[in-house]
């Protein structure tokens, strides 16, 4: 199994390359760019790529998409700390071969890349249930395929473009829903990229248009 890493922590990134060298799977190459994965795959053809989700420039929601759409063979997991519904959603929707959390331990890692090998899906428990409970909401099909911009935003999402039209931070949002400032940004740049605004003015004038303030 030839395997790339794509993650914009250098720490993490040699560690897990070390990882799994040491169970004997080889490591074709490392990246730290949603954009720059997509012409290494391409460069480097590798079996499977183990892929963040949160990256600056290009997220692994998006490189997933452009990899999977160029190069369909390529078996992507996800890598991430996040357990949200709609990032999981969102990554099997665009082709992702497997969801894992960071916490698991290498033996774990090892084994679900094992079944990957065998045709299974590799998924953290915790995750699963979501997965089933995903794909058999009506309401998150009806999001995804409506006409009405505002359907095609996460209940999630609502809730957080609420918030901040009401004149919270990121930091302030992130707290008020337990959340990092860091996922708020996130889920920020993924309603900006949904409803095709350039700022962040744009998405408070059409919350309060759409009705979605207080």
């Amino acid at each position: 199994m030839k395997v790339m890493l794509v993650d914009d922590h250098p720490i993490f990134l040699e560690g897990l390359e070390n990882l799994l060298t040491a169970y004997g799977i080889e490591v074709v190459g490392t990246v730290q760019d949603g954009r720059e994965a997509l012409a290494k795959a391409h460069a480097l053809c590798p079996d499977v790529i183990l892929m963040d989700i949160y990256m600056a420039t290009c997220d692994g929601l998006e490189a997933t998409r452009l990899i999977k759409k160029e190069l369909p063979q390529i078996k992507i997991v996800m890598l991430t700390v996040s357990a949200e519904e709609e990032h999981l959603y969102e990554a099997v929707k665009y082709g992702a071969s497997g969801y894992l959390l960071k916490n698991l331990n290498s033996r774990e890692l090892f084994k679900m890349l094992e079944g990957l090998s065998k045709g299974e899906a590799p998924l953290s428990p915790v995750l699963a249930g979501k997965l089933i409970e995903a794909f058999t909401d009506q309401e998150v099909h009806k999001k995804i395929s409506g006409n009405d911009p505002k359907e095609e935003l996460t209940s999630r999402q609502i809730e957080i473009l609420k918030l901040v039209a009401g004149g919270l931070s990121y930091k302030e949002v992130g707290a008020t829903l337990f959340l990092s400032e860091r996922t708020i940004k996130y889920h920020m740049s993924n309603i900006m990229n949904k409803l095709d605004f350039q700022n962040r003015n744009q998405a408070i004038a059409y919350a309060a248009r759409r009705g979605l303030l207080p």
